[in-house]
């Protein structure tokens, strides 16, 4: 399944990632259509607001079906015929679609059937193992394996603006099969746009941390056919639906167990096989983090880090050009005319206090911290929650 991922770039980074080019083979980047409505974040879940790809002919008739535009909708099919005014009355939630059920249920096959098919668009998913022997589960981040994309040559003047001809070789975007649907309140209103998105059998890779995974389009070829409605029926677009092998993981975090949560944290390679251990506040929670968004910076092939509930981290591959490209690549909600970054700007991204912690938590932390005073303190296990 899929139950939450991350999407944190702007809307002008995340444009030139979705370059593409139309029948004509003319380099192209996707306008946007209510681009206010979104908003980046590394914790995204359902009902929340996520950008979508699909083809300029939904919202304009006639015009070539090769086209696309991004559009943010709400995360949970409204079917097209549900008879309220409130879409949360639904009273069955529509956040993914099973593959082998898509053209049995009227909430799936009538969208289908008007070509309303879309790409959800991420930097990854998220997924929870469930640990042998205990009610715990572990988080893990999804992703494309990252590789440096070949040059594709600059876009047309006459297509964009100037500043368009920088070729896009960053993180490559998880792009995912789904399904949209358009409502409308019976007592009229805005119309609302929501999506679905399909799963599958999980691959081989994938298969010991969960069952099921998201329908991912590998490759422009892919996205293009289920896109392109008007040239594509729907019978060929679903043999585009089945797992992909192409997929790498890594572990990460409790922070992202809670929606509330929007920081890199929820997508930084942890060590699991570091025991988890209740830090030394006298050496300060926040500075044990600004250390872990330093060692992002580092050009070495392995990146030592120290947090709450982290140990010693090592990231290798993947997850070490992962750690890179959110440090030095990332330009989220940051001005181009800011100057760069200090320690003590860095902090300002930092959350104010563990929330992830539950108060029974805190008033242990307290004792702890109390009893410090008295004697030379000993390391202590973290109450798993």
């Amino acid at each position: 399944m899929c139950g939450r991922t991350s999407c944190h770039l702007p809307r002008d980074v995340l444009t030139r990632a979705c370059a593409y080019r139309n029948r004509q083979g003319e380099r192209r980047l996707p306008e946007w259509r209510d681009a206010d409505k979104y908003c980046p974040s590394y914790n995204k879940s359902p009902r929340s607001s996520s950008p979508v790809l699909l083809s300029r002919l939904h919202f304009e008739k006639g015009t070539d079906s090769s086209e696309r535009i991004i559009v943010p909708m709400r995360w949970g099919l409204v079917p097209s015929w549900f008879k309220e005014n409130d879409p949360s009355k639904l009273p069955f939630n529509i956040t993914n679609c099973r593959s082998d059920t898509i053209m049995e249920k009227r909430s799936f096959n009538v969208p289908l059937g008007k070509g309303r098919r879309c790409v959800v668009l991420a930097d990854g998913f998220y997924e929870w193992k469930r640990c042998r022997g205990t009610y715990d589960r572990q988080p893990y981040f999804i992703y494309f394996p990252q590789t440096k994309s070949e040059k594709l040559g600059s876009i047309g003047a006459a297509d964009s603006p100037e500043d368009w001809n920088k070729v896009w070789d960053n993180w490559r975007l998880l792009t995912m099969a789904g399904i949209f649907d358009c409502w409308e309140p019976l007592q009229g209103g805005d119309h609302l746009y929501s999506y679905t998105i399909i799963t599958v059998d999980a691959c081989k890779v994938l298969n010991d941390v969960h069952q099921r995974m998201p329908a991912i389009l590998d490759g422009e070829e892919a996205v293009s056919k289920w896109l392109d409605f008007g040239e594509v029926s729907t019978q060929e677009a679903l043999k585009l639906i089945h797992p992909t092998e192409n997929i790498t993981f890594h572990p990460v975090s409790s922070v992202v167990n809670s929606s509330r949560n929007d920081s890199v944290e929820c997508l930084a390679p942890i060590d699991l096989s570091v025991q988890k251990t209740l830090p030394h506040f006298r050496d300060g929670l926040y500075s044990k983090r600004i250390h872990i968004l330093e060692g992002w910076h580092s050009a070495n092939s392995e990146a030592s880090v120290h947090g709450w509930g982290v140990g010693e981290l090592k990231a290798k591959g993947c997850s070490q050009k992962m750690l890179q490209w959110l440090a030095t690549k990332s330009p989220k909600k940051e001005d181009p005319k800011t100057p760069q970054k200090t320690e003590s700007d860095v902090r300002q991204f930092l959350p104010k206090s563990p929330s992830s912690v539950k108060r029974s938590s805190a008033v242990l932390l307290e004792q702890w911290l109390k009893q410090e005073k008295e004697e030379e303190p000993v390391t202590k296990q973290l109450h798993s929650e």
